[in-house]
């Protein structure tokens, strides 16, 4: 007697694109996490210190010189440049490419949310990674040293955004930056168990999107204010003092004078 076949297992869901919480296997899960914490501390924490330092232009070339000043004047600046700045931002960037071309795209064959937002994030970073290269060659390393010379600052960059490409460049970098770091914290809160729950991370994901438009906003109204606000500013609103110069004297009337109130001689 012939038995019956067993049932058929479930057909197995429909796959839905790329999964924006993938960390790796194995070592790559370690790059992966330092990877993202990288993005976090102290690249995004820099990235907001920046915006909120280059805000300052809002008020002035000379409140801006003194921003620039005050932050070239913190003890041990160049050590924290390099080892806060320079080197984690090289990392990010150059493991960031790596995952980005070793990545495949698909949303042509699946075109969800996490497909649009996975390409997104790669895309931002590439023009986020080619515009720190000239922003940083440019501002920090080529023509007058704004370290030495920080009252120069605003009028350095003006005469760089008197170019309408470089002008676009800017603003099409803000906004790819500040999107890019915005996602970049949704992404990490996710990984790293913070949001745990699609509710949870539905409603981060309102708060990275509100604080990533604030950036850009104070970004392009920084560019707004060095461009249109306060155009034609001074090569330097802090000029160095010539050595041997001595400023004059202030002008005090002579003991003897007419004024009453000073003593001298009686006549």
């Amino acid at each position: 007697m012939a038995t019956a076949a067993p049932p058929a297992p479930p057909a197995a869901p429909p796959l839905r694109g790329v999964q924006p919480l993938r960390a790796g296997q194995g070592h790559s899960f370690l790059w992966h996490k330092l990877h993202s914490l990288s993005g976090i501390v102290p690249i995004g924490a820099f990235l907001v210190e920046h915006i909120v330092s280059n805000y300052e232009t809002i008020n002035g070339p000379l409140a801006y010189a003194q921003q620039v000043k005050f932050l070239n004047s913190l003890p041990l600046v160049r050590v924290l440049e390099w080892t806060f700045i320079f080197i984690p931002l090289a990392f990010h960037a150059i493991y960031g490419l790596f995952i980005a071309f070793r990545g495949r795209v698909n949303v042509n064959v699946y075109p969800w949310a996490s497909n649009w937002m996975y390409i997104s994030q790669r895309i931002t970073g590439i023009i986020a990674f080619l515009y720190i290269i000239q922003h940083v060659w440019r501002q920090r390393f080529s023509g007058i040293s704004l370290p030495e010379h920080p009252g120069a600052a605003f009028h350095k960059v003006q005469v760089e955004l008197s170019n309408p490409w470089m002008l676009a460049i800017y603003v099409i970098a803000m906004i790819a930056t500040t999107w890019h770091f915005a996602y970049g914290i949704w992404l990490f809160a996710a990984k790293w168990g913070i949001t745990p729950g699609e509710k949870a991370r539905k409603r981060f994901g309102y708060i990275c999107g509100l604080g990533g438009a604030a950036l850009c906003l104070m970004g392009l109204i920084s560019i707004w204010a060095i461009v249109y606000k306060y155009p034609n500013a001074p090569d330097d609103v802090m000029p160095t003092q010539p050595a041997g110069v001595a400023l004059p004297a202030p002008n005090v009337p002579p003991p003897n004078s007419t004024n009453p109130d000073q003593p001298g001689l009686q006549k």
